[in-house]
């Protein structure tokens, strides 16, 4: 049986092992970034033509590059006009799948995890648009989301489309907090979307890191890992996607919807393909 060990090297997997993150500078190239960025090019076009519906809009804006398109199509409306398609998408669109099963993110995670790697089904795409509340994530662990999943470990893989910057809002996280047990948390009410939060006295003495970073690059952290995102305060959006991996013998969570078989060693001929995924079959029949 064919096996790999990843494309990181020791000195990266015993920073992610110790520090509960690991950041790979620019991991992906315009080329790896094109797919992702036409779907999500296809749904801002949808929501323009809702909203031109609407009467929302007179212009749909179609002349606008990727990175001002949607800021200025919400501009001068409201959260809830913003809220209404969701603080994060997770369309079925082929872009994101091949994003997702991209060799150079697999190959970074297996790294971590090994080889048999499954898709889990909570990925997203976030449009932080500029002065729209939802876009400011508060701090939290992911495993909040699935706190009852035999899932751990479950590592994002956090990618920016554009340069993350301190402006644009960029991602926070505090290191070695992912030997934490779940904390207890809270749903928000700032955001109107009800995000996951923790209070002030429960993010302890850990200083914090925040992480710009290149468009294309990768941060890969824990499930337990302590993070959030300021408010977006430029005036274009910062694009990112938060996707996540875990070994094919931990709880797939179908619950959140269907997840699939991104690589397998053991089994290679099970391997999703995008019709899989576009029909919601975690593996290959």
């Amino acid at each position: 049986m064919k096996t790999n060990q990843g494309s990181l090297t020791k000195e990266q997997v015993d920073f992610y092992d110790t520090e509960g993150y690991l950041v790979i500078p620019e991991l992906l190239n315009a080329e790896d970034m094109a797919a992702p960025k036409q779907a999500m090019e296809t749904k801002v076009s949808q929501i323009a033509d809702e909203l031109f519906d609407a009467g929302l809009i007179s212009d749909k804006l179609v002349h606008l590059p990727f990175p001002n398109r949607l800021a200025e199509l919400f501009k001068g409306l409201t959260d809830e006009h913003f809220n209404k398609h969701g603080r994060s998408w997770r369309d079925r669109i082929p872009g994101y799948f091949t994003l997702m099963s991209n060799p150079k993110i697999l190959d970074a995670v297996e790294s971590l995890i090994g080889g048999e790697l499954f898709s889990n089904p909570v990925y997203n795409v976030r449009p932080k648009v500029p002065l729209v509340a939802s876009g400011a994530v508060p701090w939290h662990q992911d495993k909040s989301y699935w706190p009852d999943a035999n899932a751990n470990p479950v590592i994002t893989v956090w990618i920016p489309l554009v340069d993350a910057t301190l402006e644009n809002g960029c991602l926070h996280i505090k290191p070695r907090t992912h030997k934490k047990r779940v904390l207890k948390w809270h749903q928000e009410s700032y955001t109107g979307t009800g995000y996951t939060a923790l209070k002030e006295n429960q993010l302890g003495k850990t200083e914090t890191v925040v992480l710009p970073v290149k468009a294309g690059s990768a941060i890969l952290f824990n499930d337990r890992c302590l993070h959030m995102s300021t408010p977006n305060l430029s005036d274009s959006v910062r694009w990112s996607v938060d996707l996540r991996y875990q070994p094919t013998d931990q709880d797939p969570m179908p619950q959140h919807g269907a997840g699939f078989l991104a690589r397998s060693y053991k089994h290679p001929e099970r391997v999703a393909t995008l019709e899989d995924w576009l029909n919601n079959q975690p593996e290959h029949q």
